[in-house]
């Protein structure tokens, strides 16, 4: 479920629904708002689903924002490690 908090930060929790519903309601939100710095929340997911999430939601905020940032939060630092070669420039990584 997408849920925003704020208009001045997009502040999102995503539900553990298929990764590619998560993927398609984020990149959309991506491409209609200002959403220059963003913080996601992705802990409900497992390891596998958090990496695939973060790392094309990644890649697509990135084209529109080159100097974007976005901070994750997992429940893992294994998401991290898994993604640290992809060398996401834009995302941070925050462990719940």
């Amino acid at each position: 479920m997408l849920q925003v908090f704020s208009n001045n930060t997009s502040e999102i929790i995503l539900d553990e629904i298929t990764p590619q519903s998560n993927i398609d309601m984020l990149n959309e939100h991506i491409k209609l708002f200002n959403c220059k710095n963003m913080t996601v929340d992705i802990s409900s997911m497992n390891i596998m689903d958090a990496c695939m999430v973060s790392a094309l939601c990644s890649a697509e905020h990135y084209i529109k924002y080159p100097d974007g940032k976005l901070n994750w939060i997992v429940n893992s630092k294994a998401v991290e490690e898994y993604l640290s070669p992809m060398n996401l420039g834009n995302s941070r990584f925050i462990y719940r």
